[in-house]
């Protein structure tokens, strides 16, 4: 119903002939059951129709955005009542469902982590100016000694290759990635490859898949840094299964 309907409604057909816009009614034979002027329902429609359409009287109406925010709520409410309707429970049925996938979702979050993002592409293990071994481990004791667990895990993965390099267990090469180190000192040291592709994954999430370290990574990549000091390779001929150097570890 219209705005100008509900005061017609309100005020019936009876019309003063003083109300704005409708002007001088004529007189006409009265009865002690009817009121002093009346006005035909079309015309007084208009009339009103006009006389609400007036600026004054729309002042406060919610602007644009308001009315879209006011739908929006309002099919957002549309959208919850079906929704409790089609529930078992109704609305509290609802309300444990959503709880439910909420809980579902934490725990997976809490169990896998932030989602690994693969590295668009490979870069060198190292930077341009060449350090040794204990200036690396040096760097990534500074590191974990303020909590910059990432700097820290790359630092120490850094000072694996390249003490495995001062060894001559790998060959010196600039471009090297720590997945490329892992894989070629595995065949070296293949009681230790497991945890070399650890080590190398850890660089490589810190350093290219966005996620954190933790004083865990650190410590692991530390330790194996401490084992492969102590570690002897393995030594292959040709046509001759891998055997260990002598006074290799067991």
């Amino acid at each position: 119903m219209t705005l100008a309907g509900a005061v017609l409604n309100r005020l019936g057909t009876a019309v003063p002939s003083s109300l704005p816009g409708f002007g001088t009614a004529p007189s006409l034979p009265r009865t002690g059951d009817e009121p002093p002027v009346t006005v035909p329902r079309d015309p007084a429609r208009e009339a009103a129709e006009n006389e609400l359409s007036k600026p004054a009287y729309h002042e406060n109406d919610p602007g644009l955005f308001q009315r879209a925010l006011n739908r929006f709520w309002e099919w957002v409410s549309d959208l919850l009542n079906a929704a409790s309707g089609a529930a078992p429970g109704g609305g509290f049925g609802l309300v444990v469902i959503v709880l439910a996938v909420v809980a579902v979702v934490a725990a997976l979050w809490w169990r896998l982590g932030t989602p690994r993002r693969s590295p668009a592409a490979s870069a060198a293990l190292f930077d341009d100016r060449p350090r040794s071994a204990a200036e690396h481990r040096a760097t990534a004791e500074a590191h974990a000694a303020q909590g910059h667990w990432n700097q820290a895990v790359q630092e120490r993965m850094r000072a694996v290759v390249r003490s495995l390099e001062e060894r001559a267990l790998l060959d010196p090469r600039p471009g090297r990635t720590a997945d490329e180190a892992a894989a070629e000192a595995g065949r070296t040291l293949p009681a230790h490859a497991t945890e070399l592709h650890t080590a190398a994954r850890d660089f490589d999430d810190v350093t290219y898949g966005g996620r954190s370290a933790d004083t865990a990574a650190y410590h692991r990549v530390a330790r194996l840094d401490e084992t492969l000091e102590r570690a002897k390779p393995v030594l292959t001929t040709a046509g001759a299964p891998p055997t260990s150097s002598p006074g290799a570890n067991g």
